[in-house]
């Protein structure tokens, strides 16, 4: 009886296991668990963006109106900024620059300085409603944003200026991202298209098909060559995530289905001689799926 006793403690102490699951469904025991850290919240409000800043450093924004620097290995919150008067709405940095950016519900972008004042290095206002677009140049010497105005800016971040202001009708932008090593700015609309900006003049090189569904964001391949946008939808209808040739077909090149709701993010991961290319999407059916990119199959 104490043998039987003894073992059985023994089976329940190293029982315990975590469970991994896929987009297919399948859910299977993967080891021992371990907890993850627990960490005070950086903010006091709900977070509406977060970006990476460094390898071991992310920014987020967020509902009280402040933009924090963080880093994931310590749950540290290195630096806080703020300044703007409502939410936050999205931020962004360029790779190996030591300037954050920032949009807002107060009409304004702003850049910040990482080890600098709390303060804003810079403002930009030009925007008539909400900032819901924002992509910095890699040099960060250039930021392009967009709004609810149907407006897209482009701005020198030394200076401030805008330097061109383009209105287009029925164009609510949702989400910009910079094309690497190029100048332009790939642009998801409430109009449901996805748009090519050309920054040297600011006009509009390229627009794909139009989908069937406001397009929610958007993110391009690292070596530029290739475009997701992602779309709203319900009950299966739509929440889709499209992936577009940005060399010279400019086509779409396949789509990924199995998200029940609006597909809200959309990001191409990291990948190298052991990793297929591969996506992931976020929804509000409150699920994160994994795509092999070439297959759109889930991986």
């Amino acid at each position: 009886v104490l043998v039987g006793r003894a073992m059985g403690k023994l089976q329940s102490k190293f029982s315990i296991h975590t469970t991994k699951y896929r987009a297919d469904g399948f859910m299977g025991e993967v080891g021992p668990a371990r907890a993850a850290p627990q960490h005070s919240p950086t903010h006091s409000d709900a977070i509406t963006s977060v970006a990476a800043l460094k390898p071991d450093l992310c920014v987020s924004g967020a509902g009280d109106k402040s933009v924090a620097v963080c880093s994931w290995r310590c749950g540290a919150v290195l630096q806080r900024f703020t300044g703007h008067q409502r939410e936050v709405t999205k931020v962004t940095s360029a790779p190996d620059s030591s300037r954050v950016f920032s949009a807002s519900r107060d009409k304004t972008a702003m850049m910040w300085e990482l080890h600098g004042t709390p303060g804003p290095s810079q403002r930009f206002a030009a925007h008539d409603l909400v900032v819901t677009g924002l992509a910095v140049s890699p040099d960060a010497s250039q930021l392009c944003t967009g709004s609810r105005d149907n407006t897209v800016c482009k701005w020198d971040t030394e200076t401030g200026q805008c330097l061109r202001r383009v209105i287009t009708f029925r164009n609510l932008v949702t989400h910009l991202c910079w094309v690497p090593g190029e100048p332009y700015v790939i642009q998801t609309s409430e109009d449901k298209t996805v748009r090519l900006w050309d920054l040297r003049q600011l006009e509009v090189a390229h627009t794909f098909p139009a989908k069937q569904h406001i397009q929610t964001c958007c993110d391009v391949s690292p070596d530029g060559r290739l475009c997701l946008s992602t779309s709203s939808g319900t009950a299966g209808e739509g929440c889709e995530a499209t992936l577009w040739d940005l060399r010279q077909t400019r086509s779409h090149v396949c789509e990924y289905k199995g998200h029940f709701q609006t597909t809200t993010s959309g990001v191409f991961l990291p990948w190298g001689p052991a990793l297929a290319p591969s996506i992931a999407t976020a929804s509000l059916d409150s699920t994160v799926k994994v795509w092999d990119r070439d297959s759109a199959g889930r991986a």
